[in-house]
């Protein structure tokens, strides 16, 4: 997987020239396990600019990052999915900084290079079982998701309107899990963040368009999302999560965004 540490300081420095300076304290982020390459990139850049400044990230996932800064117990939540309704009416407000594409991955043994959204559906809802019915080997499909409150889960079962319908063998509680499990099963197929994911990977194309920050950004490619900041409506930012806050969101945060592998919207 990329790591938002081995991003060289010379990007670093060059993206936070926009960026005035911070006169210490923290800032603390709760959420989404899709988003840590985006977000660690930007909170190492953030602190690499600002001594005395602290930056922390949560991996929680999306459902607990909502719940973390609606109890207060976090300046930033994040989340991989836009805010339900009900969310909206414990206060909280919502800020995409980026999209991301939804990649689907295979095993690197695996022949099968193309789906489209009618047979990713099909095979997770257990109308589709074996890889053979697809132009793969003959083999039993082993299907890989995410937990009950991803918003990676959420993101992919609305989008090929597989709700409470999907016929899951494991249910991973991170991007980086899925990966894993996927890279080490022959007969397994899963869903991660195109963020999180490299050329150790077999990403399948869907409907014929492969996941890039182009297809993403033009919509061509169908299985995508936002990342979302996650804060409360009616209280102010501490000025140390403020200035955070309005850097991430600015033009001068994009060249980090895309280097994590997300589509910045600024």
């Amino acid at each position: 997987m990329k790591k938002w540490f081995g991003l060289g300081i010379a990007l670093v420095l060059a993206a936070m020239t926009g960026c005035g300076k911070a006169e210490g304290g923290t800032v603390s982020t709760d959420g989404s396990t899709s988003m840590a390459n985006v977000i660690g990139a930007l909170g190492e850049a953030f602190e690499e600019n600002n001594e005395d400044v602290t930056f922390t990230y949560n991996p929680t996932g999306s459902g607990s990052g909502i719940t973390a800064v609606a109890e207060g117990r976090c300046d930033i939540g994040l989340s991989s999915r836009s805010l339900k309704e009900e969310e909206k009416a414990q206060g909280l407000t919502e800020t995409i900084l980026a999209l991301d594409g939804i990649a689907i991955i295979v095993n690197m043994d695996n022949p099968v290079k193309e789906l489209d959204l009618e047979t990713i559906a099909g095979i997770y809802t257990g109308e589709i079982t074996n890889w053979q019915e697809v132009g793969g080997e003959d083999l039993e499909i082993v299907l890989i998701g995410r937990e009950a409150g991803s918003g990676t889960r959420d993101g992919f079962e609305s989008i090929t309107g597989t709700e409470d319908s999907c016929q899951y063998r494991q249910e991973l509680t991170s991007t980086g899990d899925v990966i894993t499990t996927v890279l080490g099963n022959p007969a397994a197929i899963g869903y991660a963040s195109l963020a999180a994911v490299d050329e150790a990977v077999k990403v399948v194309s869907v409907n014929g368009i492969m996941p890039t920050e182009e297809t993403v950004k033009d919509g061509s490619y169908a299985v995508q999302r936002p990342f979302v900041l996650v804060t409360r409506k009616d209280e102010e930012l501490s000025p140390t999560a403020k200035k955070f806050f309005d850097y991430i969101t600015s033009p001068e945060a994009r060249e980090i965004i895309s280097a994590a592998g997300a589509v910045p919207v600024n």
